[in-house]
């Protein structure tokens, strides 16, 4: 069974940057789609970033566009999301998925992980 585990989550003030990293095991890594993803209080899930399984493509949502990068290291496993600039808005739990993609059953499509908490407030 696949296992994602965030990590680099706290408080920062407006302007500031903090580095997400996600670490998974139990599954072929190097075949998956890796996406980060965040939830507000309140709000429903929303999609930050993803990246192909060989790193040549990302893309990102408008609001985060120019701010956050997000990159992967297949051979230690893991994907990180640089955020610099970072909002009040931005505020959120952030969680990491990985996307199996269209030919798996929609049942082992997705890992999710548990999230880590991203506080920006002066």
């Amino acid at each position: 069974q696949g296992q994602l585990v965030e990590s680099g989550g706290g408080v920062v003030q407006p302007g500031g940057s903090l580095r997400l990293s996600c670490s998974a095991s139990g599954f072929t890594f190097s075949v998956w789609h890796m996406n980060w993803y965040r939830q507000a209080p309140g709000k429903e899930r929303e999609f930050v970033a993803t990246i192909t399984m060989t790193g040549d493509w990302t893309h990102y949502a408008d609001s985060v566009k120019g701010r956050f990068t997000i990159a992967r290291d297949n051979v230690k496993k893991m994907v990180y999301l640089q955020m610099n600039s970072l909002k009040p808005e931005d505020s959120a739990v952030y969680l990491c998925n990985a996307d199996g993609g269209p030919t798996m059953r929609d049942d082992e499509r997705y890992i999710w992980g548990q999230g880590t908490r991203v506080t920006v407030s002066s």
